[in-house]
């Protein structure tokens, strides 16, 4: 469609072109009878036919009065007939920068080329465009991915009102009126969306669960993690249907719908209302605590956890970190508002990056006592921060799960008392990274450790739409699911 203040057209320049030849070769009109009928030269109307130029508005009109036509038929985005879509789809490929950069001149395409040949060159295309968006698909364009993904978090305080509404909406329909959300309010929420559970013994390896959009069905393990809560799984499952989501096209899109799923996801555990109006409480009283966040709503954690960084700014006023981090010491997860200095690499990207030993998130896994939650006041170079960690396992070994503040908000939060006290310097070497004088003196050049190298160090990011996800394995298993057709 056009805009009558716009003196130039707004179309796509390609599609209208097919349209106008289309429209002209029905009238049995020339090229130059054409030309003739709107005072212009024969190649330029010949540009404008091959999508090479785009017309204005007055022009336009002039050439829809010779063809009989109006305007809107011009500019309707429907090719007119199947070869002009395919001649239209092998020009934009290659005007494209894939084709752009492979070096190789355009073919014409013109009423000549028999439709075999274009769909040979579109079909090598769309090859060319797979295999350059899985080569593009490297650690380096996820790390990026997720400092961006990170940034937009941090603007929003983690806060995502639309979310928030998705979810507020669902519990409302299923009856929920209050208190943790239960596994039958779940398989309710399911059933609502038209989807029905299925428990079996054969899920593909590399997923946690298989949704059958054509059947409405939703596969899940008989085996349930000990470490994740069974609702998670269920609702995750349905989330993305929930919240509209297509096949991602790029590494940072999957990057986004996993996060927008499992925010989805906690607001339909811990839901907003209720968690705000206990977080608010326990604040008022000055004993905010992870643990009591996870007791009163019966999930896990992390998801507290997860679920406090949510509500912690936008609701309470709260500036707030989370980090979760592998035994080994490397980042896993992370985010702040809180002016934290979290370590990084040179793209910004945290996760993979190794924590300070001083800080809580490292120092946790040295307490003898594992049940109690432990506190601890670090001295950093941005400032002093308190921060309350615990330690979970999963079957790539232990991580600790962290929430940390600033000086001046510990006075809300139940733990504040700890005498526990650490000093990091980090990023300076001399922190934790170099060994002491008196270390290195009597071992450097007599060490030689052999290295765990990490399995996925040298390997490939996993590509597809799904990265890690083996297709064919899951096709074959909804095949094997599917129900007999009546």
């Amino acid at each position: 469609m056009i805009e009558t203040s716009n003196e130039d057209v707004d179309a796509d320049v390609l599609t209208l072109g097919r349209r106008i030849r289309a429209f002209r070769m029905r009238r049995g009109m020339t090229l130059e009878a054409l030309a003739a009928a709107i005072d212009r030269a024969p190649s330029q109307v010949s540009m404008i036919e091959n999508g090479n130029r785009e017309p204005r508005l007055a022009q336009l009109r002039l050439i829809a009065a010779a063809l009989g036509v109006g305007v809107d038929d011009l500019l309707s985005p429907d090719a007119p007939d199947e070869r002009a879509a395919l001649e239209i789809a092998v020009e934009r490929a290659q005007r494209g920068p894939v084709f752009s950069s492979l070096g190789i001149a355009p073919v014409r395409v013109s009423r000549s080329v028999p439709d075999v040949t274009l769909q040979a060159i579109l079909a090598l295309y769309q090859e060319v465009d797979r295999l350059h968006r899985e080569r593009a698909a490297t650690p380096e364009e996820a790390r990026r991915a997720n400092v961006e993904l990170r940034a937009t978090m941090r603007a929003r305080d983690n806060y995502f009102t639309e979310l928030e509404a998705i979810a507020a909406e669902l519990l409302g329909v299923v009856g929920h009126t209050g208190g943790p959300v239960s596994h039958q309010t779940v398989t309710d929420m399911a059933d609502h969306l038209g989807f029905s559970l299925h428990y079996v013994g054969d899920l593909p390896h590399s997923t946690r669960s298989v949704t059958d959009k054509r059947n409405g069905r939703i596969y899940l393990p008989t085996e349930q993690s000990v470490s994740r809560d069974s609702r998670s799984p269920i609702l995750q499952a349905f989330a993305s249907e929930l919240l509209g989501h297509e096949e991602p096209r790029s590494y940072a899109e999957f990057l986004r719908q996993r996060i927008e799923t499992n925010y989805l996801t906690a607001a339909l555990l811990l839901p907003e209302k209720d968690a705000v109006a206990f977080l608010t409480e326990a604040k008022n009283f000055r004993r905010i605590s992870m643990e009591d966040l996870r007791d009163a709503f019966a999930v896990s954690y992390e998801t507290a956890a997860h679920r406090f960084t949510n509500l912690a700014t936008a609701r309470l006023g709260i500036p707030v970190h989370f980090m979760k981090v592998h035994e080994s010491g490397t980042i896993i997860k992370a985010y702040e508002n809180d002016s934290v200095a979290f370590p990084s690499d040179a793209l910004g990207a945290i996760e993979g990056t190794p924590v300070c030993r001083s800080w809580t998130a490292r120092t946790v896994f040295d307490v003898a006592d594992r049940f109690s939650p432990y506190y601890q006041y670090t001295d950093t170079p941005s400032g002093t921060f308190w921060c309350t960690s615990r330690i979970a396992k999963a079957k790539e070994g232990d991580y600790s799960v962290s929430v940390g503040v600033p000086f001046e908000h510990v006075k809300w939060f139940r733990g504040r008392e700890t005498s526990n006290r650490a000093v990091s310097r980090c990023p300076d070497d001399s922190c934790c990274k170099r060994p002491s004088g008196a270390l290195a003196e009597v071992w450097e050049g007599k060490a030689w450790p052999a290295a765990r190298t990490p399995t996925s160090l040298l390997a490939a990011l996993p590509t597809g739409a799904f990265p890690g996800v083996d297709s064919t394995e899951v096709y074959t298993f909804l095949e094997r699911h599917a129900p007999a057709a009546e």
